[in-house]
């Protein structure tokens, strides 16, 4: 798989990507991921990418010639559309979840808008394939939303974790049960008494009860997501 991210501050990449998981996708050659300055396509001598908004308001707004321009140089011209998709990070998107970090894995390649200033031209959403938001906040730039959804996805990538590891984990159906270490007892906290009995099939049922009373506490909305609607 290849992601492309199209940002103007590739410098915060640096670091987020070169370790842990991600790094190890990225030497065994599961994953590609290319990062390209948008400024590379700016307009005139100063190379500039945004511009006043028409009809006044604050700010600066991304110019969808640079952006379509951007757009086009990145995409392989030798993949299907089902193969190869362009997001924009952006507060109007759809929200990133579990099911979308699946979908994204299939693609052959995942190009990614880092946006930056006020917004964008409001034409650029017709050289993409949708908008993307991880949740209702605002941050100050699409970079650290791009780090996530990257981290999210490679993750998902055949060979990338051990087999069966990322079926497990929370989202998949519902939060993860508790987990324990040593010590056994630690300031007269104990370890349940059924994680040290045993007894696999009375181990399996209590993760799988632990699991379901943590959901319907915390996160009752997860409840509908099942293994199916996430394969």
């Amino acid at each position: 798989m290849k992601i492309t991210i199209l940002t103007l501050f590739k410098e915060m990449f640096i670091g987020p990507f070169d370790h842990s998981i991600i790094k190890r996708a990225i030497d065994k050659k599961i994953v590609k991921i290319d990062f390209v300055n948008i400024r590379d396509f700016g307009i005139g001598k100063h190379k500039a990418v945004d511009d006043k908004p028409f009809g006044g308001g604050a700010g600066m707004i991304l110019r969808a010639d640079v952006l379509s321009n951007a757009i086009e140089k990145v995409k392989d011209k030798k993949l299907k559309k089902s193969e190869q998709k362009v997001y924009l990070l952006s507060a109007h998107g759809k929200q990133f979840n579990w099911k979308r970090a699946k979908e994204y894995s299939k693609l052959k390649h995942l190009i990614l808008i880092c946006g930056h200033y006020e917004g964008f031209d409001e034409r650029v959403k017709n050289f993409i394939d949708g908008e993307i938001s991880i949740g209702d906040f605002i941050v100050t730039g699409g970079e650290i939303p791009a780090m996530l959804i990257t981290d999210s996805v490679v993750r998902l990538l055949p060979g990338v974790i051990r087999a069966g590891a990322a079926i497990s984990e929370s989202f998949f159906e519902n939060l993860e049960y508790p987990h324990y270490t040593q010590p056994r007892t630690f300031k007269n906290l104990s370890v349940p008494d059924v994680l040290i009995s045993g007894d696999h099939k009375k181990i399996e049922k209590w993760k799988k009860d632990q699991s379901l009373k943590i959901t319907q506490k915390l996160r009752p909305d997860l409840i509908k997501y099942s293994k199916k609607d996430l394969h």
